[in-house]
């Protein structure tokens, strides 16, 4: 359906590509097939025909879970057995050739294979195909919960760093364990039970001291970055980005662990009266500061997408730096609420590094930024695909 490359003004980079994607019965594409040129595409379309669910598509070949938060029985469209994605790409990290995932209604199971393998396990898959989604939903990652910039951090790591992902599977399991048994214990702290609780205290310290020496080196590198791209994009206000850690204290890397365990095992019997686990990574917080105030709190609408689109472009750069490669760019309407001039800047901060491949969804051919007006136009109407007239 595309056929020739179109060329924009920004220069090209090394980049994972997505060649050809094909969709069964995921959202509202009964089937659909879209061969993408290696700069990518503008997908045009008014809003509710699948222009968002054809970048959702391609965002779940990266993590195998909706972007949107949908579970995978939600993406099936209605009426249908399940659905399948499958890409096909060039320049992938790991070497890839294909990606695809399936889900089946009936038994609520998921298949991913590589290259036409299925794998075992979920993290063997995850980050072949990288992307980096823009949304204009992404100011949640500003004005939300702690949870949103600690997932969002979780992710980023995860993708770019092999150990980290590691780690935060193992946290996780054993977070999940001592929740479980201080749950058991009812609010009451028994000697002879207790002991079940810090059974899981050692794998606990040891995953989540590499997960903090890792949140904390980025966060290190990331903080002055944060502040240029503001800067760039038009912010003339001061602003900080810091991790602040989950308990508060300041311990040398090489101690982390231990810090850990004796922090797990003071605090015990304060989490066995309520049922859950109070200090650790998971309760760490990234912390965005507008001349020394809570951007989520103090910052007006346009700072926080301003700093929302920040995030998205150190996950881009910290993906980037990692991969050796850049990630695909799914810009799903981020500028829908902003002027020409500072999404212009915008564009020109992502190609500083050199832009790869991009899927842009717009309402109309009126807005595609000027630095995208080459991008080969799709026209999405009612779940199918069509070259723009």
């Amino acid at each position: 359906m595309v056929a020739e490359a179109a060329h924009t003004d920004a220069p090209r980079a090394a980049s994972v590509r997505v060649t050809q994607l094909t969709l069964t019965s995921f959202r509202n594409y009964e089937r659909a097939t879209l061969t993408m040129p290696s700069d990518g595409v503008a997908l045009l379309g008014d809003n509710g025909h699948g222009k968002t669910n054809l970048l959702e598509a391609i965002y779940y070949l990266e993590l195998f879970r909706s972007a949107r938060g949908a579970r995978d029985k939600d993406l099936v469209r209605f009426g249908d057995a399940g659905f399948h994605v499958t890409a096909s790409l060039d320049g992938s990290p790991r070497g890839a050739l294909s990606v695809s995932a399936g889900f089946d209604a009936s038994t609520q199971k998921k298949k991913v294979a590589i290259d036409g393998v299925e794998v075992l396990r979920l993290s063997d898959a995850i980050g072949a195909a990288p992307a980096v989604l823009f949304s204009p939903a992404d100011v949640a990652l500003v004005r939300g919960a702690p949870a949103e910039r600690r997932r969002y951090l979780d992710v980023m790591l995860a993708l770019s760093d092999r150990q980290y992902l590691l780690a935060l599977q193992r946290y996780r399991h054993a977070l999940a364990q001592r929740n479980a048994a201080l749950r058991a214990l009812n609010g009451h702290a028994r000697d002879e039970a207790m002991d079940a609780v810090a059974a899981f205290e050692p794998a606990l310290a040891d995953a989540g001291a590499i997960m903090l020496v890792k949140r904390h080196a980025w966060s290190v590198d990331a903080a002055p970055v944060y502040a240029d791209v503001l800067d760039a994009i038009g912010e003339r206000t001061s602003v900080s980005l810091t991790l602040k850690r989950g308990g508060g204290a300041r311990v040398l890397e090489a101690d982390l662990a231990e810090w850990l365990r004796t922090t797990f095992a003071a605090q015990r019997a304060h989490d066995v009266r309520r049922g859950t686990t109070h200090t650790g990574p998971h309760r760490d917080e990234v912390q965005l500061l507008l001349d020394g105030r809570d951007l989520r709190s103090f910052g007006s609408n346009g700072q926080q997408r301003s700093a929302a689109i920040a995030l998205r472009m150190l996950e881009a750069r910290t993906l980037h730096s990692a991969l050796g490669t850049a990630p695909l760019l799914l810009l799903d309407d981020p500028f829908a609420e902003l002027d020409a001039d500072r999404s212009a800047r915008i564009l020109g901060l992502l190609g500083s590094r050199g832009l790869g491949q991009v899927a842009l969804a717009v309402p109309r051919s009126e807005d595609i930024p000027r630095a995208l007006t080459g991008l080969q136009t799709v026209r999405v109407q009612n779940g199918t695909l069509a070259p723009d007239a």
